[in-house]
Parts: structure tokens; sequence; C-alpha cells
């Protein structure tokens, strides 16, 4: 072979070489198209759940809407109307979070790998919850809610929210959008144990069913004082107190049960507190900054 064979053969070696090098194995070219498809399965997910919340009261599904159908409990752990429309604030949220985890720049975040398809199926037990609520199956409604909530805390654990330091756009994209759907889901799980419990007949053993939602007011304020302490979550203590502020409200006004006095005092009593624990970790996310 002569010399200019050699440096032809040596150069297209070192060619092939680099290019072998350069090209993705099949499983990496399968793992970097997962993101991708991981983010359009998300956003499949949220437009699906907020068409079913649509049609549920726009139909409505059985003939009757989601305030019709809780309107027929008597039960002190439910705010008024218009604290519902949160749900517009939470849709927003999911949205910001689809175009956000849509962008190839951040599909490949490793909290949004960590967290999978956890947050997609949240959407499949939404939807599924209004279908047993309109059409009456309350104890199944009650384990679908768990499902829920248990998606999403997993969701929420998995992109570890709060513990991370992030850019002001992927806060307001991911964490708050996260925070503020979970907070809202602890309150409606525990007004559909409320629901269940009433429907069922629970006599709550004898004690007052006053004094028994002052208790649960009680148990989801120590879980807002938790996640503050272990997250400093802004959003989620903030949905706490919407809650509560409502439920004062409600039982303040024509829709109010009997004697509801201890309900509305622990009512705006844990709406202060989930202010105060809101302020403390606004206060200490700017101390970080400044850091």
């Amino acid at each position: 072979m002569s010399a200019s064979h050699r440096r032809e053969a040596q150069a297209t070696f070192r060619f092939l070489a680099a290019f072998v090098q350069q090209t993705p194995a099949p499983s990496d070219m399968a793992f970097n198209a997962a993101p991708a498809r991981r983010a359009w399965v998300n956003l499949a997910s949220v437009l699906g759940t907020i068409t079913v919340n649509a049609l549920a009261n726009i139909v409505p599904f059985n003939g009757q809407n989601t305030g019709q159908v809780s309107d027929r409990f008597k039960v002190y752990f439910v705010p008024s109307g218009y604290v519902f429309a949160i749900w517009g604030v939470i849709y927003v949220g999911w949205l910001a979070f689809c175009a956000f985890q849509l962008m190839p720049a951040h599909r490949a975040k490793s909290r949004f790998a960590a967290m999978g398809y956890w947050f997609a199926l949240s959407g499949v037990f939404n939807s599924l919850w209004l279908v047993c609520w309109h059409y009456n199956r309350f104890t199944l409604s009650l384990v679908v809610m768990l499902l829920l909530l248990a998606t999403l805390i997993v969701s929420y654990r998995r992109l570890d929210v709060g513990r991370r330091r992030v850019s002001l756009v992927e806060r307001w994209c991911v964490d708050v959008p996260f925070g503020l759907y979970l907070g809202w889901i602890s309150v409606a799980t525990i007004a559909n144990v409320s629901d269940v419990l009433w429907i069922n007949g629970w006599s709550a053993w004898g004690v007052a069913p006053q004094l028994w939602t002052a208790v649960m007011l009680g148990a989801a304020t120590v879980l807002g004082a938790a996640v503050v302490r272990r997250r400093h979550d802004v959003a989620f203590p903030l949905v706490l107190a919407w809650a509560f502020v409502g439920i004062a409200n409600r039982q303040s006004g024509p829709h109010a049960l009997p004697e509801p006095s201890l309900v509305v005092n622990a009512a705006w009593t844990a709406a202060i507190v989930s202010l105060m624990l809101a302020t403390a970790a606004f206060s200490w996310r700017i101390g970080q900054k400044r850091a």
C-alpha cells in the first residue's frame, strides 16, 4: 500500500471512529425520545381532564352539576361556592407546567424524568372521581380521591418541590402549580371523607359534628405546617387559607348549619395560622435569594 493510500485509510478510519463516538446507541436514542413522549402524555392528560370537568357541569353528568351534589351533604367542612373558582387557577397552572416541560430545553430535566407518568395518572383519577361523584357512588369516590391524592404526593415528592434551586420561571410553572393542586386536593380529601361518613350515618362516637370539624381544621393546619417546615412551599398553605376562609363564610351565611360558631372560629383561626405559615415560607425564600 502506498503512503498516499495509507494516509487516506487512516483519515477514513478517524472519521468513522469520530462518527461512532458521536452517534448515540439505540438505547440512548430511546431514552432521549422518552422525555418528549412523557411531555405530550402530560398535555393530553391535562386537556382530557379539563374537558371532563367542563362536560360534567355543562351536560351535566347524571343531570346534576358538581355543586348540586355537594349541596346534598349537611356537613360543616364545605366552603362557599366561590372558593371553587380556584379550579380556574389550577387549570392555568397545569397549562403553564405543560408548556414549560414541552420546551426542548426542559424536557430532559431530571425532576421530570423522576416524576414519570404519575402526574398524567392523576388526571385519570380526577376524571374518574367526577363520574363517581355525579353518579352518587360516594364511597367509591373516596377511594378514587385517595388514589388521586397519592399520585399527587408522589409527583410532588419526585419533583422535589421546594427543595431545589430553580429559576423564577420554573418555580411559577412547576413548583407553584403543584403546591396549589396538592393543597387543594388535600382539602378536598378531608371534605370527601366528611361527606362519605355523613351519608353512611356515622355517629362520630357521639362527638358533636362541630367539634369534629374543628379537629379536621386543626389537622389540615398541622399538615400545612409540616409542608412549610419541610418544603418552604408558599402555595400550599395559601390554598388552605383560601379554603378555610370559605368554610368560615359559608357557616356565617344563609347556608350555615345549626350552631356553627365553633366551626367559624376554628376556620378563621386555621386561616390566620395558614397565612402566617405562607408568610414564613415566603420570608425564608427571600432570605435564600439574598444569601
